[in-house]
């Protein structure tokens, strides 16, 4: 005789799965979802607010396109996890709520704004399972860039960067024999002080820049060393993407009239954004060419 393994395989888990869906439980997330969010509203209206109005906060309004993106492409992982109700959602929905009256109480706004996200994350993992958010951790962990940068850690980390900005552009400037004087992060062309924080936001880049690269290796199959390398490296390339951008700006500030300065300014912010995109993807096919392991090891067919 010839035993048969027991247990549901793939072809009978996946329909499981998704029939689990139905509309009450569809409900419940909707509902439990539009509660997390109103217990929520002050922090999620604030964050509203700064990524539309600051140039500084606007890869907040790419955060939840990042986040469907990364539950989309593991659909099939999470196709195969039957969704079940569960009183960890509640627990992580409690203390979200927790962090966000100690947040009101001690005028502490990471309180607040991390109790917010853990709110979302609650109301999902209660109608999900734990597993649902496990199997898809890099779509969740991109809700953190949700979260503003304290004013104190932004401080730290925008104004060396643009010193170091400042003095970069200023050796390229010179060499192409743009006569620049620099005091800090000025420079002066043409009679002209052009300030680094006016003509080009360091923190901007900074955490532009890490989202997409946080997006970028989860995206692309990497292994975790890889990926790890990548993020780790992405302030380098927002310096790279922040000269890039300054060294224009400040040939425009010096040379054209301001309102066109500060359109052509406006329009590049976005646009070197794809040009780093486009570093990470060259770094990724050199890394391949000269036949480096990037990639995880695919299992022998059996």
């Amino acid at each position: 005789m010839t035993a048969v393994a027991s247990g549901p395989t793939r072809e009978s888990t996946e329909p499981r799965a998704w029939s689990a869906w139905t509309g009450g439980r569809l409900a419940w997330l909707s509902v439990l979802l539009l509660l997390a969010v109103l217990a929520g509203l002050p922090s999620w209206q604030n964050v509203l607010t700064l990524a539309l109005r600051s140039d500084e906060y606007s890869h907040m309004l790419m955060v939840l396109p990042v986040f469907g993106l990364l539950l989309w492409q593991r659909r099939e992982q999470l196709a195969g996890i039957v969704p079940h109700y569960s009183v960890w959602g509640l627990a992580i929905a409690a203390l979200g709520v927790s962090m966000d009256f100690a947040g009101f109480a001690s005028q502490i706004d990471l309180l607040k704004d991390v109790g917010m996200v853990m709110m979302i994350v609650g109301a999902i993992v209660a109608v999900t399972g734990p597993r649902w958010p496990l199997a898809a951790k890099a779509a969740f962990g991109a809700l953190i860039f949700l979260v503003p940068v304290p004013g104190r850690i932004r401080q730290q980390i925008a104004l060396p960067l643009q010193e170091v900005s400042a003095w970069i552009t200023q050796w390229i400037l010179e060499f192409i024999g743009q006569p620049v004087a620099r005091l800090g992060n000025v420079l002066q062309i043409n009679g002209v002080d052009v300030a680094v924080a006016e003509a080009c936001n360091g923190m901007r880049m900074v955490v532009a820049l890490a989202l997409v690269s946080y997006a970028f290796v989860f995206v692309m199959p990497l292994r975790p060393w890889a990926r790890i390398v990548i993020l780790v490296a992405s302030p380098l390339i927002a310096v790279f993407a922040k000269v890039l951008r300054l060294g224009p700006a400040v040939l425009l500030y010096g040379y054209t009239d301001k309102e066109f300065a500060d359109f052509a300014h406006d329009v590049s912010g976005w646009a070197v954004l794809a040009v780093a995109l486009g570093v990470l993807w060259g770094s990724v096919a050199l890394a391949r060419w000269l036949e480096i392991p990037i990639e995880p090891k695919r299992e022998d067919a059996t």
